[in-house]
């Protein structure tokens, strides 16, 4: 009785994500047996946007999928086993990328990349033959880097399109919400943070004097705050004790952000949010990936906001993360160069 009250109350919480009439949509995971990859499928099930869902991993995705396949939300769903990739990609609209190896005691973002990159580079290839014009959210660490490698290897496809790639840094806006309402004693619904930037440690810098909540937050609280949303995933990392990272708030998160984009191009106005994207807003300082608020719409990317006016503690977050950013993007880039 308990666990069915849990999927009715999941259930009507995705519906909160949005009333809009639902177009047929098909969304992949790829990664659906991992930490990430089981809750965030189950999420999107319960989506009332997503009609078809395809769960792919190397091991165990025929199993979520069965699992999930009986929750009794609309979308039809199907797993598939390792070697039938070009299956689970035949027809989508959207693919959502959490595959590769988590973080561990001790690892950065960056350690992941030896293993993470040739994941994601794969991947992207299969999707570039596949489903070219798919729409791509990449989960998978280090965000900085894989976004480029995703983009790289389109470009050498001669599919890529910048409008239909997205780095998922709504984790960075999820903390920065739950963590500022906590401390001025509000709901987070009345402290939603714009975070830019990247997504990891110093290249995240979360706006929070363009919040009237957040503007009123100074001194070492300040710097505190800012802390725990640059570092919110070492928290989560210790806590687990080797077990894993923070799998179950970036589920929600990355839902969250494949609601606001099948919201966009279900043709709603106004849907605008943080992600990682091709940007022209640092290009003349050689930074072609940022994330910023975007407007999402039916062609994905419709508009890159620029960030507005900044604090002086904002604009020197922002010296740190540039440079750090830079690194992370051409790194990126040169591993699909020598690949």
């Amino acid at each position: 009785m308990l666990a069915h009250s849990a999927v009715r109350a999941l259930s009507a919480n995705s519906r909160a994500f949005s009333s809009s009439v639902a177009r047929q949509t098909k969304v992949a995971v790829l990664g659906a047996g991992g930490g990430i990859g089981q809750p965030l499928s189950l999420l999107l099930k319960t989506d009332p946007l997503v009609t078809s869902l395809s769960l792919y991993d190397i091991r165990g995705a025929p199993g979520v999928a069965a699992d999930v396949s009986h929750v009794d939300a609309y979308s039809e769903v199907n797993g598939y086993p390792a070697d039938k990739l070009d299956e689970a990609l035949d027809g989508v609209q959207v693919v959502v990328i959490p595959a590769g190896v988590p973080r561990k005691p001790g690892m950065t973002r960056d350690d992941l990349f030896n293993t993470n990159a040739s994941i994601v580079r794969d991947l992207a290839a299969a999707i570039g033959r596949v489903a070219p014009t798919a729409h791509i959210l990449v989960i998978s660490n280090p965000v900085n880097s894989t976004v480029p490698i995703v983009a790289s290897t389109l470009q050498k496809a001669g599919v890529y399109n910048p409008a239909r790639l997205f780095g998922v840094t709504t984790l960075d806006v999820v903390r920065a919400a739950r963590f500022t309402a906590g401390i001025a004693g509000v709901k987070p619904a009345d402290t939603p943070i714009t975070v830019v930037g990247g997504h990891s440690g110093a290249t995240i810098v979360p706006l929070l004097s363009q919040n009237a909540y957040g503007k009123a937050i100074t001194g070492d609280i300040y710097k505190a705050l800012v802390h725990r949303i640059q570092f919110g995933g070492d928290e989560v990392v210790k806590a687990k004790d080797g077990a894993g990272s923070a799998t179950l708030s970036m589920a929600y998160a990355g839902a969250k952000f494949t609601n606001s984009l099948l919201r966009g191009l279900n043709g709603e106005k106004g849907v605008i949010m943080p992600t990682f994207v091709e940007s022209p807003l640092y290009k003349d300082q050689g930074i072609d990936f940022f994330s910023s608020n975007v407007e999402l719409g039916v062609n994905g990317v419709e508009k890159i906001h620029p960030l507005g006016p900044l604090s002086a503690e904002e604009e020197k977050l922002m010296e740190a993360c540039l440079p750090e950013l830079k690194k992370n993007i051409e790194k990126g880039k040169a591993f699909v160069e020598s690949s």
